[in-house]
């Protein structure tokens, strides 16, 4: 059987994918661990095909700037779902053939199994993750419990982290600013709606310490840096399970949303590529995921039977975004709102950091 080598920095796709069949950019950390374990391994064993796995801090304008140098270096992508469709719109990506994706175990047409919007043009969802923000269990023995408490200085004192981009921190602000979750983007996409999210990210701006990579999040909780963070669900759990961190989520005001598998135009090994995609997606392949992490498979069979951490006791289901008790005020990302606003909101988000 061929290696499998599991590589730490994008900077490494070059030197070592002419040696693999398969060459995979996700997010390092515990998702990429995740990944590691419950795709890469598993394909490798059942295909015999080398399948590197590459990390940053953001593939989608990795693959990006990839196709339009002409030179794709990366066969498979972890991005986010706006990003996905984003990418496909500009024709970055290879489309996929919905049609030939595998039928759940249950013999259910993949077009069935999948949750709504799981399956695009050009991407398949790998799991349903959310932000979230999460704190020291020892620095706040009560809580907090809302959106609102992030935002509350003088109740919960202490730097606060967040993610150093307006997706998802603008969203927050709002709720965070009594608005509903079902009323954000209605809110967001207005002017008014636009200044209220950053008046509301006034209020605390001087506490914030900025994040870009998913690992820093738990990082600058376990430091004691800050004294609560925005952060990827998944990150926050490994943490508490696997470094027995004293790490609570607060699932209020969560923001979820699919992650996809792309295919880069011009990915050098296209065919293993999709081969790569179609078992990762599996309904065996997601159950294998989310008993690495905690984030929700999209397929329904994929949840036919109860899921179990990977420590042989811990059942998963609290612990995933679309838990009943965890979606109260939960807030599924709108990937056409940030297609259409992206640009022109980073753009006022990075004015806005400078000021």
């Amino acid at each position: 059987m061929k290696k499998i080598l599991i590589l730490t920095t994008a900077l490494s796709t070059v030197a070592f994918a002419a040696s693999a069949d398969v060459t995979v950019m996700s997010w390092g950390g515990a998702y990429g661990e995740a990944q590691n374990e419950a795709f890469v391994k598993p394909f490798v064993a059942a295909t015999g095909k080398a399948t590197i796995m590459v990390d940053s801090d953001n593939p989608a304008p990795a693959i990006k700037a990839m196709v339009e140098a002409g030179n794709v270096t990366v066969d498979v992508a972890s991005v986010e779902y706006a990003d996905a469709i984003r990418l496909c719109d500009e024709g970055v990506l290879e489309p996929i053939d919905a049609a030939s994706l595998p039928a759940g175990a249950d013999g259910t047409p993949a077009a069935d199994d999948f949750i709504p919007g799981a399956v695009t043009e050009c991407g398949v969802s790998t799991d349903i993750w959310s932000n979230v923000f999460a704190y020291d269990t020892t620095k706040f023995p009560e809580g907090p419990k809302v959106a609102a408490d992030f935002f509350d200085l003088e109740k919960f004192p202490g730097k606060r982290g967040l993610r150093k981009g307006a997706k998802a921190v603008l969203e927050l602000a709002l709720m965070g600013d009594g608005v509903a979750a079902a009323e954000v983007y209605n809110v967001l996409s207005t002017p008014e709606g636009v200044d209220r999210a950053f008046a509301k990210l006034d209020t605390i701006k001087k506490d914030v310490v900025w994040w870009e990579a998913g690992s820093q999040a738990p990082q600058l909780l376990a430091d004691g840096e800050v004294s609560m963070t925005t952060a990827y669900n998944g990150r926050i759990f490994a943490a508490a399970m696997n470094e027995g961190k004293p790490f609570q989520i607060v699932w209020d005001g969560q923001i979820y949303e699919n992650e996809m598998f792309v295919v880069p135009k011009g990915a050098p090994n296209a065919a293993d590529a999709m081969e790569f995609v179609k078992f990762a997606t599996s309904t065996e392949g997601l159950r294998a995921s989310a008993q690495q992490i905690s984030y929700g498979p999209a397929r329904k069979s994929s949840l036919a039977t109860e899921i179990v951490f990977k420590d042989g006791k811990t059942v998963m289901a609290p612990h995933l975004p679309t838990a009943p008790e965890n979606m109260g005020n939960a807030l599924e990302t709108s990937a056409t709102f940030w297609v259409d606003h992206d640009a022109e909101l980073n753009e006022r988000f990075q004015a806005w950091l400078s000021q």
